[in-house]
C-alpha cells in the first residue's frame, strides 16, 4: 500500500480521549496488559499525508487573524460528493459550516420544534443524539431497528408509521449510514422511509458522517438525493472527521437544498455566536477532499479487512455472541445476550473482564440496546489481533 496503516502510534499523552481514558468507572487494566483503544469513534491510523502539508502550508503564513471561507472549501466539499455519490446541483450556497454534527442538530431542534416535543430516531441509537434531545428539552421517541433472518438489521416501517401518528411528531433524525448498527441503506430503504416522513410532514436530520466509509460492494445514497421531496424537506449533517480522522480540528457542515430550512438552521446557529470555523481546521479539509481521495480508498481496503477478520473470529470462536459485519462504519455491535445468560455472567462483568485485559471497548447499552458492546476496528491489524485474543482467552471463556 501507499500509506502508513501498520504504524502502531502511541497517542496516550497527546490530546487523545480513546487513550488517555477509559470509560468504565474504578476499572483499568491489570498489570502486564497494555491498553488497546477500541472504543472512541476515531482512527488510530497516521490522517492522509495530504491534509498534514494542507495544514503545515497554511502555517507558512504566521498569522491567523479572522477570515472568510475561501472558495476552495466550496469548491472541495461541491467536488467530493460529486465524485463519490454522483451528487449534481450542490451549489455554494447550499452549504454550511456547522461546529459539528450534534451542533447542527441542536440548532435544527431549536429552529423547528419546542421543549417537550417529541422526535422519532431509531434504535439502536447514537449517543450523542441522545444528549442532544436532553440538553434542548426534546423528548425521544425510539422506533427499534430489526434483525432478519440473516441478521440484517432493517427499518420497521409500521413500527416508525404508528409512532409518528401516535405522537404527532414532525422532525425524526436518520442515520445514514447507521451506526452502530454498520447499515448502509439502500436506495429503496430510503424511499419507503422518506414516504412515511413525508406523509406526516416530518423534517429530516439526517446524519451521514460515516458516509465515506463504505465496504465494497455497497454504495451510500444521499438521503436527499432519492426524490425532490426528499431533497427539500432534509437537514444533511457531513464532515471530514470520521472519514480522515479530524475530530481534534472541529469542523463540520450541513447540505440543505431548501432555502426556509437553511434560514432557520443558519438563524439559529448564528445565535450562539460560537458557529465559526477554525482556520486549520478548513484547510484540512481543503487537504482531505481535494489531495486525499486515494488514501480514503486505502482506509477503506483496511478496514474492511478488519472487519472481516474480527467478524470470522467472534463467530467461530464465541458461540452466544452476534454480530452483523458492518457494511459501512468501522464499528462493531456486539449482542452478547446468548453467551451472558448461557455462562451467568451480567453484561457489565463481560465489559469489564474485556477492560482488565486492556481490551477498552465500549458499553453498548447506551445506545438502547441491552447486552451489547461497541468497539472501533479503526486501528492496525496487529493490535486487533492481539485484542481478539485477549477476549478468547479472557473474556469469553
Amino acid at each position: 500500500m501507499k500509506y502508513d496503516f501498520t504504524t502502531v502510534l502511541d497517542r496516550a499523552g497527546h490530546d487523545c480521549l480513546a487513550a488517555d481514558r477509559v470509560p468504565f468507572e474504578g476499572v483499568r487494566p491489570d498489570p502486564g496488559f497494555d491498553a488497546i483503544p477500541m472504543w472512541v469513534a476515531d482512527m488510530a491510523f497516521p490522517t492522509a499525508p495530504p491534509i498534514l502539508d494542507a495544514v503545515r502550508a497554511r502555517m507558512e503564513m504566521p498569522n491567523f487573524g479572522y477570515f472568510a471561507l475561501p472558495k476552495e472549501y466550496y469548491d472541495s466539499i461541491i467536488d467530493w460528493h460529486k465524485t463519490r455519490n454522483g451528487v449534481e446541483g450542490l451549489e455554494p450556497k447550499h452549504i454550511g459550516y456547522e461546529n459539528g454534527v450534534l451542533g447542527g442538530l441542536s440548532s435544527a431542534l431549536q429552529a423547528f420544534t419546542t421543549p417537550g416535543e417529541k422526535i422519532l430516531v431509531h434504535s439502536p441509537t447514537y449517543v450523542g443524539f441522545t444528549h442532544t434531545f436532553e440538553d434542548t428539552g426534546r423528548v425521544v421517541v425510539h422506533s427499534p431497528l430489526k434483525r432478519d433472518e440473516n441478521g440484517v438489521w432493517r427499518m420497521d416501517y409500521e413500527d416508525m408509521d404508528r409512532k409518528l401518528t401516535e405522537h404527532d411528531i414532525h422532525f425524526t433524525v436518520f442515520c445514514s449510514p447507521h451506526n452502530p448498527c454498520g447499515r448502509v441503506w439502500e436506495r429503496e430503504e430510503i424511499e419507503r422511509a422518506m414516504e412515511i416522513y413525508k406523509a406526516h410532514d416530518c423534517i429530516v436530520f439526517s446524519d451521514e458522517i460515516w458516509s465515506d466509509i463504505i465496504m465494497p460492494g455497497y454504495q451510500h445514497i444521499p438521503t436527499q438525493s432519492v426524490s425532490e421531496d426528499a431533497r427539500m424537506r432534509t437537514i444533511a449533517l457531513y464532515a471530514p472527521s470520521k472519514t480522515f480522522s479530524l475530530a481534534g480540528l472541529v469542523g463540520s457542515y450541513h447540505i440543505i437544498y431548501n432555502d426556509h430550512l437553511r434560514a432557520r438552521v443558519e438563524r439559529r446557529g448564528i445565535l450562539s455566536h460560537y458557529n465559526e470555523p477554525n482556520i486549520l481546521s478548513v484547510h484540512a479539509l481543503i487537504g482531505a477532499y481535494r489531495d486525499s481521495a486515494d488514501w480514503c480508498d486505502e482506509m477503506i481496503e483496511v478496514i474492511d479487512e478488519n472487519l472481516t477478520y474480527a467478524c470470522d473470529y467472534i463467530h467461530s470462536r464465541f458461540p452466544g455472541v452476534s454480530v452483523m459485519k458492518p457494511q459501512g462504519t468501522y464499528m462493531l455491535y456486539l449482542e452478547c445476550g446468548d453467551w451472558c445468560r448461557e455462562h451467568g455472567v451480567s453484561i457489565g462483568e463481560l465489559q469489564k473482564r474485556g477492560v482488565r485485559c486492556g481490551v477498552i471497548w465500549q458499553n453498548g447499552e447506551t445506545f438502547f440496546r441491552p447486552n451489547t458492546i461497541r468497539m472501533n476496528l479503526a486501528l492496525p491489524k496487529s493490535r486487533l489481533v492481539e485484542a481478539m485474543g485477549r477476549l478468547e482467552k479472557y473474556v469469553f471463556i
